[in-house]
């Protein structure tokens, strides 16, 4: 009858008596379901995916399985708590929703329950764009990513589905969000620890601690709570160039209390000092003198770095390599990691500084080259490089003699080297000094041969007649090429009985002349001549002052080489002393 009463209520038809009543009490039950509201159903089919639920309207309402996080109760007959989300959609269907149910309790428990700033537990459901979502007593809180931890984090999957404390730091009631905080909760159990590690820490103990960050000066480690630095300096006993060599980030260490300011809650702390110094007693462990081995740890353009025993390292300079190949980098000649043997040159104590050699862990050569190349001596050799005062001539394996300009022709003046050699030249030299000590060898050309000028007072005798030819026009004479390195001075006052004011007049270079020997100065190695003389009878010619009027003593008769490259005081029309 009930039911008879209902459908004609529905379909809008007039009723009396119970009908009446029964369809005013089925009124007043439609008018309690609200869109909005949580209503009690029951399961009463499962289908699927669909769950069938009755809420006590005239149509049943579905929502998906997918909406129980229990499977447990999903069973039929269960009551259960939903949202009426449409009591009529498009299909007629009424919509109902399990989940959004229990986020509406859910939220209404926990603003009941808590409050900003209070400790609540939760776990951490997913990662989200700048966080994370943190599952607190069935309602989705948002955790930031700055909240996390106390330091960034790398991984934040690793945080995904673990459980952890944190602190309700906002709560927005019209928006149904809640922010929280670990880092928070973190960092007061540090202060807390920092607190009491600052109160039991003393200087001398050692402590174990984590690497937290790596900086240019140095490292800070973590000590449960309390931050330390570990100063590059205090790292360890020999010498590194940053603290990555040595420490990692996330490392464990066992670290020494070197100090502790409790008022700016600074710890000082030290590596090395765990360790006895090894500079102690260094001297007796490597005396001067003493040969010793070690491994190419460090390589600069001035020297290498030779470690002697773990802490303690020793500098050979480039310098001190090699006896006799000069090389301008280290790495040059050694390689990180290598064995080498070196003498100990000197130690300073004060400054952790061990100078060492490696090329006295042989004689020198230079002094074993003096020893069996004496002065003297002639050698042979190939010219390998030029200065502008000589040439360096390779005389032995790695030892270089040197042959100023001065030293490379007997009769001909070298201003530079090039105008009498070439590189690769193939030449003889004598031995004229040795400096072992500086490395220094002095070698003469010239000296290899005979000097011209020996045998030229006996060949070339004054008043005797020779032939030349014009090799130099100079404004006070020319000079006349005799033979090979041998060169006269006709002034220009003994080129013709006229007076003349250009040696042009009457010579040109490459013009053949006969001349008379007026005057020759082998030690000085001078030879004057005269055109004019030249026409007087043998019988009747006589040295006269007039003739010598132009080569006074201390004149230069002949150059050395470069035919008196524009030396002579122009105009002057006379061959002074020191002109060359």
């Amino acid at each position: 009858m009930a039911i008879t009463a209902i459908n004609k209520f529905a379909e809008g038809e007039t009723l009396t008596g119970e009908d009446a009543k029964l369809a005013a009490l089925y009124d007043e039950t439609l008018k309690n379901f609200t869109e909005g509201s949580i209503v009690e159903g029951r399961i009463l089919d499962i289908r699927g995916n669909d769950v069938v639920i009755d809420i006590g309207y005239k149509s049943e309402g579905h929502l998906y399985k997918n909406e129980f996080r229990d499977e447990d109760d999903l069973v039929v007959g269960n009551k259960i708590e939903v949202l009426l989300e449409n009591l009529e959609d498009d299909n007629g269907m009424v919509t109902l929703s399990k989940q959004k149910a229990d986020i509406q309790r859910n939220w209404t428990e926990v603003t009941d329950k808590c409050e900003e700033g209070q400790i609540v537990e939760g776990r951490v459901r997913s990662r989200v764009k700048g966080g994370m979502i943190v599952d607190v007593m069935g309602v989705d809180a948002f955790l930031p990513g700055s909240q996390i931890d106390v330091s960034p984090v790398k991984n934040g999957d690793d945080f995904v589905g673990n459980v952890f404390k944190f602190r309700v730091i906002k709560i927005n009631e019209e928006r149904r969000n809640i922010v929280v905080s670990r880092r928070e909760l973190l960092e007061e159990e540090r202060r807390a620890a920092k607190q009491a590690l600052l109160s039991e820490i003393q200087q001398g103990q050692i402590r174990t601690g984590i690497v937290k960050n790596i900086t240019d000066f140095g490292a800070f480690i973590d000590l449960n709570g309390l931050d330390g630095l570990l100063h590059i300096t205090d790292m360890t006993w020999g010498r590194i160039n940053h603290p990555t060599e040595l420490v990692t980030v996330g490392q464990e260490l066992e670290v020494m209390i070197l100090e502790v300011d409790n008022e700016k809650e600074r710890v000082s702390l030290g590596l090395k000092q765990r360790h006895k110094n090894p500079w102690e007693n260094i001297d007796s462990k490597f005396p001067i003198g003493s040969q010793i081995r070690g491994k190419v740890v460090n390589l600069m353009p001035y020297g290498a770095f030779i470690e002697l025993e773990e802490g303690v390292e020793g500098l050979v300079h480039v310098s001190e390599i090699s006896w006799t190949k000069r090389y301008t980098r280290a790495s040059d000649a050694l390689e990180l990691g290598q064995e080498v043997e070196a003498i100990v040159l000197n130690i300073n104590t004060d400054d952790k500084k061990i100078s060492l050699g490696m090329r006295q862990t042989e004689r020198n050569p230079w002094e074993i080259f003096a020893e069996e190349t004496p002065i003297g001596t002639r050698v042979s050799g190939k010219v390998r490089n030029f200065t502008s005062y000589g040439a360096f001539v390779e005389i032995a394996e790695g030892i270089d003699g040197m042959i100023h300009v001065s030293d490379m022709s007997w009769t001909k003046k070298v201003n530079r080297p090039e105008e009498f050699l070439n590189k690769g030249d193939e030449v003889e030299a004598i031995i004229l000094e040795i400096d072992s000590e500086n490395q220094r060898i002095s070698i003469g050309l010239k000296q290899a041969s005979e000097d011209p000028w020996m045998s030229v007072a006996a060949q070339y005798t004054v008043g005797s007649l020779v032939k030349g030819k014009i090799s130099k026009i100079t404004n006070f004479g020319a000079f006349a090429e005799l033979e090979e390195g041998i060169e006269g001075l006709i002034h220009i006052s003994q080129i013709c009985d006229e007076r003349i004011e250009k040696v042009q007049e009457k010579l040109n270079v490459g013009d053949e002349i006969e001349a008379r020997i007026i005057k020759v100065d082998p030690v000085e190695r001078r030879i004057g001549l005269s055109i004019k003389a030249a026409q007087i009878p043998d019988e009747d010619f006589k040295v006269s002052d007039d003739m010598l009027e132009g080569l006074k003593s201390g004149d230069d008769l002949v150059d050395l080489g470069s035919a008196f490259d524009d030396a002579f005081s122009e105009g002057s029309g006379e061959w002074r002393p020191g002109d060359h």
